[in-house]
């Protein structure tokens, strides 16, 4: 009986000792706040891309070590998300629709979403990084893409239509972000000055006159000081990984903008919030490339790698990764392999993928508009590692598009000869790894909105009273001092808010940061927003505040 009771009690022991050390895995509860916050989001990226990065790596990822649980993805209409609902979800903890930044649903039908009301449609919400800075902390931003793509735009910018890049551009420069490493440089210039704005604002001189650095080569970028940068390594996208070392190598790596990015921003004694995007994951995964995938799921890992060593040292600073859905339906093993995939050896797989020095988009670059079929064969040889293209092969890339879509082409062409099979070029809507380092980190399965959640709760605040900060209806405050709203949007590229009352009229520029009272120019701690969609305008409560002593 004596050693029964012993023996009951050692089990209880031991139950009690692993419910303590599981206990986290059973989510997240509200923790003190941290320092610093580090973001990291691979676009387009399931588990099949980043284990068959492991294999062609040959060793252990960083992400492997902090490897926490899951991520579901679905968005407010749809169990497979657009980039941009996805953007607005870990930004902002509201699920919205297709093409939405920053901005509440239309439309609200998936399971478990809250129904949207009619006063709420398409009203902006505030992202964690907006929230950052209300706090006095430096905020970045970090992507391969343009920085007026999705993801980066649903932390900065506001608006149902996320191609809108002219717009998002104008919104993020007049956001105050400190740091902000990426491509996109032809959307901050007007079309007479290289760019492709047809409102005639030269941003990058707006950026200068409001005492930003700007860069454009990694040399520019390694050796800057000035804690306000932009740097525009490309007029649009930047290059692939491998594609970067064989063909730009001006451009930095996405390691390197991060390193630096957190250099710079680790200046603030109050902290910060850096987001850094691997974003051509996708893209790559969207042309059925594998190299593309590879090539940038690696570098995406560096980028993780460089944050860990800084947040192993700092002790204050909480880390997350994922990726914001899956693109393709990759697999290791396809219709080739069918009948004996269960004999795929290694050599069947990696070897092949060993051969390409370059991505798809990269070997576009290359070729050139030589389409001959001795030019074809010689470089596909010599970068791809294909030496036996087929009559019918050879056709189809000398009929193949320049520039990106080239690698919908020859990607399938490695897919076959390495075993890698692709559903299909869209978009796929399985949940996904999450990794997390750093005190506050969460563990299991959570909901994309809960990433934006547990960003604001460890950095201390609460994202609604952030957005009731910034994005006060102008419509109901003017209807309630009896003063007239008045949008004029003659020019859909140059849009401006009045508020009138009696003689005296407030200018509120959309998508900037300015109140505009007589001949008073003052400067606001969020941008105005105007939605076209329902014709409504908001603006930061200061302006409220100033507007209302202004008409007295």
């Amino acid at each position: 009986m004596i050693h029964q009771r012993k023996m009951y009690l050692l089990w209880l022991a031991a139950i009690v000792t692993l419910s303590l050390i599981l206990a986290p895995m059973q989510g997240w509860a509200a923790q003190p706040p941290v320092k610093n916050v580090i973001i990291l989001m691979m676009d387009g990226t399931a588990s099949s891309h980043v284990t068959l990065s492991r294999w062609y790596k040959g060793s252990p990822l960083a992400l492997d070590s902090i490897l926490v649980g899951g991520v579901r993805t679905y968005s407010a209409d749809s169990l497979i998300t657009d980039s941009a609902p996805a953007a607005t979800a870990f930004a902002t903890g509201y699920k919205t629709n297709s093409k939405f930044l920053g901005i509440m649903p239309e439309i609200t039908s998936t399971p478990g979403v809250t129904a949207i009301t009619e006063d709420l449609k398409f009203k902006p919400v505030a992202s964690v990084m907006e929230g950052a800075k209300l706090q006095g902390k430096s905020i970045g931003l970090i992507a391969t893409s343009n920085i007026q793509h999705a993801s980066p735009a649903g932390y900065s910018a506001h608006t149902p239509f996320r191609d809108a890049y002219t717009l998002i551009a104008t919104q993020q420069v007049y956001e105050n972000i400190d740091v902000v490493f990426s491509g996109g440089k032809k959307y901050l210039l007007p079309t007479d000055q290289g760019g492709v704005r047809l409102d005639g604002e030269n941003l990058i001189q707006v950026l200068k006159d409001r005492g930003y650095a700007f860069v454009e080569t990694q040399n520019e970028m390694l050796k800057i000081t000035n804690s306000k940068v932009w740097g525009l390594f490309a007029a649009d996208a930047m290059q692939y990984e491998f594609d970067r070392k064989e063909l730009t190598p001006n451009e930095p790596s996405l390691a390197e903008m991060t390193k630096k990015a957190i250099e710079l921003l680790s200046k603030n004694e109050k902290g910060f919030f850096l987001f850094v995007e691997g974003s051509k994951i996708d893209w790559a995964a969207h042309a059925n490339d594998p190299v593309g995938v590879i090539s940038d799921v690696l570098a995406f890992d560096d980028a993780v790698k460089t944050a860990l060593d800084f947040a192993s040292r700092d002790g204050q600073t909480l880390i997350m990764a994922f990726a914001d859905h899956g693109t393709g339906g990759m697999s290791i093993g396809a219709k080739s392999v069918a009948k004996t995939y269960d004999r795929t050896p290694f050599a069947a797989v990696i070897p092949p993928l060993k051969q390409a020095q370059v991505t798809g988009e990269g070997l576009d670059q290359i070729i050139g508009d030589d389409r001959t079929e001795w030019n074809i064969r010689q470089k596909i040889a010599q970068f791809y590692g294909i030496e036996e293209l087929t009559a019918d092969e050879v056709k189809l890339i000398q009929k193949a598009p320049r520039g990106r879509a080239f690698a919908n082409v020859v990607g399938p062409m490695l897919s076959q000869r390495a075993a890698i099979g692709w559903v299909y070029t869209g978009h796929t809507g399985d949940d996904l790894f999450l990794y997390a380092f750093g005190p506050n980190r969460p563990t299991g399965l959570i909901e994309n909105t809960k990433i934006a959640q547990i960003c604001a709760q460890s950095m201390g605040f609460d994202l609604n009273k952030v957005s009731d900060e910034l994005f006060v209806d102008l419509s109901k405050y003017s209807t309630s001092v009896g003063a007239t709203l008045r949008i004029d949007n003659a020019d859909p590229n140059i849009i401006t808010i009045y508020i009138d009352k009696g003689l005296k009229s407030a200018q509120l520029p959309a998508g900037k940061n300015l109140l505009l009272l007589g001949n008073n120019t003052y400067s606001l701690p969020g941008i105005v927003v105007y939605i076209s969609k329902t014709g409504k305008a908001y603006a930061p409560r200061k302006a409220i505040d100033l507007i209302a002593s202004y008409v007295q």
